[in-house]
C-alpha cells in the first residue's frame, strides 16, 4: 500500500510539473502547443512503447511508458487550460468504465473464463451505447473500432470483436486456406493482359486481411510479426551495404546479382 501512496504522490507532483510548464512564466514551447500539434507525438510515443515490448527491453519499456504518460497528462492539462476537463475527470471516467465492465469482479455477475468476459463486454458496450441514446438499429459492434487506426490494427480489432460472437474461422488452418485463395485471386488479377489497378488493389487488400486473420487465430500480433520482418530486412540490407562498402562500392553502383549474393550471405550467417 505504501508503494501505491508513493506512486500517487509522484503522479500528483508530475501533474503539477506539467501545469507549471503550461502556466504563465513557464516554457514558451509548451504553452504554444495544442491537442492537434501534440497528436503526432502521442502516436509516436505509443509506437515506441510497442517497440520496447517487441524488443523485450524492460528498462526501455519503463522509459517509453513514462513518455506516453507525459502525453496523457499534457493533453489533460491543455484541456484544463481551456476549461474543458481535468486529469481527475480523465481518471474518474476510465475508473468508472473499468468497474462497469467488470461486474464479475466488482459486482455479482459471474464469469469464470476469458471468453465469457469478452462476450459480456460486448453486451455491456451495447448497453452503454443505448444509454447514450444511440438507436440499436443504427449501431454496430464495429462502431467502437476507430477508422483512424493503422489498417493492420483495424483489421485485427474488427475480426477480434466479431469472433467474440462466433463469427470466425474454426482455426488458423482454415484461415490459411482462405489466405491461399486470396493469393490465387491476386495472381489471377495480375495475369490479366492489362491488369485492372482497382481489382489488383482490392485483391491485395483481401490478401493482407486474410493474413491478419491467420495471425490472430495463431494468437500472434500481426503488427509485431511485420515489425519483426522489417527489422530483419533492415539487418540484412545493412549487411549488403557493409559488404559493398568493403569493396569500395555503394548500392547504386552495384547490380542486383551482387546485392543478392550479399543478401543470401546475410541469411546464411543468421542461420549459424
Amino acid at each position: 500500500m505504501s508503494d501505491r501512496k508513493d506512486a500517487g504522490a509522484r503522479f500528483l507532483a508530475f501533474v503539477e510539473l506539467i501545469a507549471k510548464l503550461r502556466a504563465p512564466g513557464g516554457c514558451p514551447w509548451d504553452r504554444e502547443q495544442t491537442h492537434a500539434s501534440v497528436k503526432p507525438m502521442t502516436i509516436e510515443e505509443a509506437y515506441e512503447v510497442a517497440q520496447a515490448i517487441d524488443e523485450g527491453d524492460d528498462h526501455e519499456l519503463a522509459a517509453e511508458l513514462g513518455d506516453l504518460l507525459l502525453q496523457v497528462v499534457f493533453h489533460a492539462q491543455m484541456a484544463t487550460d481551456r476549461n474543458a476537463f481535468t486529469i481527475a475527470e480523465v481518471i474518474d471516467s476510465v475508473s468508472a468504465k473499468m468497474i462497469r465492465r467488470h461486474p464479475h469482479v466488482f459486482g455479482d455477475d459471474g464469469a469464470s473464463t476469458a471468453s465469457q468476459v469478452l462476450r459480456k463486454w460486448e453486451a455491456l458496450k451495447a448497453e452503454e451505447r443505448a444509454s447514450k441514446g444511440e438507436a440499436p438499429s443504427a449501431e454496430s459492434m464495429l462502431d467502437s473500432v476507430s477508422k483512424g487506426l493503422p489498417a493492420i490494427l483495424e483489421a485485427f480489432q474488427m475480426t477480434t470483436k466479431v469472433s467474440r460472437v462466433g463469427f470466425d474461422w474454426p482455426d488458423a488452418a482454415a484461415a490459411a486456406v482462405k489466405l491461399d485463395e486470396e493469393a490465387a485471386e491476386l495472381k489471377a488479377a495480375l495475369a490479366e493482359g492489362a491488369p485492372d489497378a482497382d481489382a489488383v488493389l482490392e485483391e491485395l487488400g483481401d490478401l493482407l486481411f486474410a493474413a491478419v486473420n491467420v495471425a490472430r487465430l495463431l494468437g500472434l500480433d500481426p503488427e509485431s510479426a511485420l515489425k519483426g520482418s522489417n527489422r530483419k530486412f533492415r539487418r540484412r540490407f545493412r549487411h549488403v551495404e557493409e559488404g559493398l562498402r568493403e569493396r569500395g562500392r555503394t548500392p547504386d553502383g552495384s547490380d542486383l546479382a551482387e546485392m543478392d549474393a550479399l543478401w543470401n550471405d546475410a541469411k546464411r550467417r543468421e542461420k549459424h
